[in-house]
């Protein structure tokens, strides 16, 4: 009982820190510094905010290490669900991390270029530019690619919390929807030319339920984990 309350705490807390961070290193940190369309005030905001942009790049690194450890805890919580199906989502998590572990190094790619001597040395400044915003562009590509795997994740998640008996199917649902969303969205940005015609709806698709979905989750994680007593749990 005391067990299975620790990994509901493990759970709420690592789910916490992922929304944490990624909020500050996605939505404040590279927002706000990269402008895609304009190189020279990209390579300006990432000199004059290089702490921050570090602070981002730790963020992400925290993101990957919370994700390993879900990848465990939700296997334990959900292999009384389903054993194989709990075993291949948290895999499919894993599988996610490891891709955006790949990606980072793009990131600190960008990193070495505003801050090596050896690049301040040899290229101009121009040349700087163009190869901050392509390994930006690689990052995102990347990422995309390991989201494929974090929407097949949250397919399995989705289907493993409906089933389950402990959590309200509602939550179940709305992570179901997400990673449908997530898989349209991956696809839709290397299948479609103009995808930028319809990039708000399918960021609207993802974020809505994705978001609602997973804070749901996590809410009740940690209010089960810590503040209520389950015999079910």
């Amino acid at each position: 009982m005391e067990s299975m309350k620790n990994i509901l705490r493990l759970s709420g807390l690592g789910y916490l820190v992922i929304f944490l961070t990624g909020f500050f290193s996605n939505f404040y940190v590279l927002e706000n510094l990269f402008v895609l369309g304009n190189a020279e005030a990209t390579l300006n905001n990432i000199i004059e905010n290089e702490m921050l942009f570090r602070y981002g790049i730790a963020g992400f690194i925290l993101m990957v290490i919370f994700d390993l450890l879900l990848a465990w805890t939700f296997y334990i919580l959900f292999r009384q669900v389903s054993d194989k199906l709990s075993l291949l989502s948290s895999w499919l998590r894993l599988v996610n991390a490891a891709i955006f572990g790949v990606a980072l190094f793009k990131l600190i790619n960008v990193l070495q270029i505003i801050t090596d001597s050896n690049y301040k040395n040899i290229f101009d400044k121009n040349i700087k530019e163009a190869q901050i915003m392509i390994s930006y562009l690689d990052f995102n590509n990347i990422w995309l690619i390991g989201l494929l795997f974090f929407g097949l994740h949250l397919l399995l998640l989705g289907y493993l919390i409906y089933k389950s008996k402990f959590i309200p199917k509602f939550i179940g649902i709305l992570l179901f929807i997400a990673g449908l969303g997530y898989l349209v969205d991956s696809f839709a940005h290397f299948l479609l030319a103009n995808y930028d015609s319809y990039k708000e709806i399918f960021e609207l698709i993802v974020i809505l339920p994705g978001v609602i979905g997973e804070l749901s989750f996590t809410i009740w994680l940690l209010i089960n984990g810590f503040f209520i007593r389950k015999k079910n749990t």
